[in-house]
Order: structure tokens, then sequence, then C-alpha cells
């Protein structure tokens, strides 16, 4: 028994002294504990939450928006994505727009209604998607003439404060939102009728570069119902605020890339009318020059083919029939080209040639 104790004894300090080797190889310095992976030599840096927000470009500093998307991993994965090119024609569009949504606006509400653009930028359709704060309604609307679709979104309080306008809401009096309920037929119907005037002035703010008919298509509640586009698509998207006095929302008018494609390069004009490539110089320069240019014609009285063999007989003084007639027409080629027919004859003592028309040109 003795024996049996005193090992016993031997196993339970042999484990303690085990424990205390570990105990010493998870060192305390400083009260931080370090890892016995980093050695005895090595410093093991652990992040605090500030330094990891830094280092995936996030920042407390709520002044700078933008900063978020300047540093970090996030710049690394942002700068990865497709830099799309800019349509220097669609703020004229948009310019043109606004004030006329101005003007049908007041006429439709006949209310003080300000209409501004805060800003137009270009994203992927899931972002756009994803960024969108619900409750919203959501119009689809289809350029007729590029068969392809558009959206428009409405905020709530746009919503509420257009019914509340419409219904005889009084001014200076904030519009009544009752959170949580689905939109009524009634308002549902107020908005389509807005969506029938915002369509209207956008096809008529397209009218200088292009004519097009932008036409009402449904109205969605769910953005999941309203996707016209791939999530990896690039849209652009106008932000637009609608102001009435102390009332008003925001309208987004997002309008995919593909949607724009069939007049992608009216859009990137600088200018209304512009046409690259084009000097006005330069062109009435060519065009003189063109005019001065020598070209040497031939007149062709007839063709004919015959064999290797035939020709291979001929000697001086051997005839070549033609099978033509005096008063045949006589074709006059610009290289490969045909340019006039006419009939041959003489003028004192040159062989001229008198243009009877035009040539068919073959093919």
């Amino acid at each position: 028994m003795a024996e049996e104790n005193t090992t016993n004894n031997q196993e339970q300090a042999a484990d303690r002294k085990e424990d205390k080797d570990w105990a010493d190889a998870i060192k305390v310095r400083g009260g931080e504990e370090v890892s016995p992976a980093a050695g005895d030599g090595g410093d093991s840096k652990i992040l605090n939450q500030e330094e990891i927000d830094s280092l995936f470009g996030y920042t407390p500093d709520e002044e700078d928006e933008d900063y978020e998307m300047k540093t970090g991993v996030r710049a690394i994965l942002n700068a990865s994505m497709v830099s799309y090119e800019r349509l220097p024609m669609l703020d004229i569009v948009f310019d043109r727009l606004i004030r006329m949504m101005a003007t049908s606006l007041r006429n439709f509400t006949q209310d003080n209604v300000e209409v501004s653009l805060d800003n137009i930028e270009s994203m992927r359709f899931g972002e756009y998607i994803d960024s969108l704060t619900l409750p919203t309604l959501l119009g689809v609307f289809k350029a007729e003439e590029w068969d392809n679709y558009g959206l428009m979104s409405f905020d709530s309080s746009l919503v509420y404060s257009i019914v509340d306008v419409l219904l005889g809401g009084r001014r200076g009096t904030a519009a009544m939102r009752i959170e949580g309920r689905p939109y009524t037929t009634i308002e549902l119907n107020l908005v389509k009728d807005m969506i029938d005037l915002i369509l209207a002035d956008l096809s008529t703010a397209f009218d200088p570069i292009t004519s097009v008919t932008f036409s009402y298509d449904r109205l969605e509640t769910n953005p999941r119902f309203a996707t016209i586009s791939r999530l990896s698509n690039a849209v652009i998207v106008a932000r637009l605020r609608i102001d009435m006095e102390d009332r008003g929302g925001k309208i987004d008018l997002m309008i995919p890339y593909a949607t724009l494609e069939p007049i992608r390069d009216l859009l990137l004009q600088m200018f209304m009318g512009e046409r690259y490539g084009r000097d006005a110089i330069w062109e009435n320069h060519l065009i003189e020059q063109l005019w001065e240019t020598d070209v040497e014609l031939q007149a062709i009285l007839k063709e004919k083919m015959i064999t290797l063999g035939e020709i291979a007989k001929w000697d001086k003084g051997s005839f070549l029939p033609l099978d033509m007639y005096p008063h045949d027409d006589v074709t006059v080629l610009c290289g490969d080209v045909p340019l006039f027919t006419g009939s041959m004859g003489r003028k004192e003592e040159n062989v001229v040639i008198k243009i009877q028309g035009k040539a068919e040109k073959n093919g």
C-alpha cells in the first residue's frame, strides 16, 4: 500500500509539473497573454476594434461620409470594380428634367414646388436595391424605342406629402404618416398619375438628343418584384429632391446602362450637336482637294471570252471579231467601277464618246 501511495504521489507531482510548464509557456507580459507560438523573443500584436475598423476602411468620423470608401481593404475592393464611363449629355437631360418637373408639379399640386438634383452616380443594380429604405414605392417604366426598362422610387415621406396636398391638406402642417400599413388604392393611383407626369417630362427632356417615349409599366412595393436587370449590371441613379414648403421627399430615377446603350454615342458628346472626328476647316480643305484629284477613265468597247489556244494563233494582221454594231453603247469605267454609258463617234481628228447616261453598277 505504501508503494502504491508513493507511486500516486509521484504521478500527481508529474502532472502538476506538466501544468506548470504549460503555464510558463503562456507568459504574461504587461497584462497581455502571449502565445507560446510567438516565442520568447517575439511580440504578438492584438488589434483593438479601432485598428480593425481602420484596416477595413471604416471610420467613426461621421462628418466625412466618403472617407470609408477611400481607405483600407474597402478601397482595394472598390478599386477592382468596373469604372463606368461618364455620359456628359445626361447632365443636360436631367437639368432639363428638373426645370420641367418643377412647372408640371406646380400645376399638378397647385402648390409651390421646388425640384432639385442632389447628384448623379453610377453603381451596380444590386447595390441600389439594397440601399432602398422601406417602405418605398417603385414605379417601373419602359423606353419603348429602346425596348428596355427603368425604375423610379418614391420614399414614404414624399408619397404621404403628395397625397396630403392633392386631397386638400392644409399648408404649414406636416403630412401625417402611418407607418406599418400598406398603401391604399387611392394613394397608389395618385402616385401613378405623378409617375405619368414625370415620364412625359423625361421624354421631352431627351428630345434634343433623340426621340424616345417612356411609358408606365407597373407599380411595386417590394424591391424583389421590381428586378429589371441583373444584380451585377451597372446603372445610373439620379437623386431628385421635391420640396413643398415644409413637406416633400426624394425621388430616385434609376436607368440601367443597357437601356441607354442605343444612344451611348450621343450621350458621350460634350455639348449638344457635337460630332467627334469632324473639323469644318479640314473638311472644306479635303473637299477642295478632292475636286482637283486626277482620275483615269477607260472606255470599254466590247468584252469577249476567248481561249488561250485562240490567242496563241494570233499574228500580225489577225482579225478579232467583236460582235458589235456602230450604234452599240460604250461603257466608261474608273478602275472597276462603271460610271457612264455612251456612243462612240469622231470629232475633228479625235475619237470621242458622247455620254448617254449613268451606268448600272453591278451588285
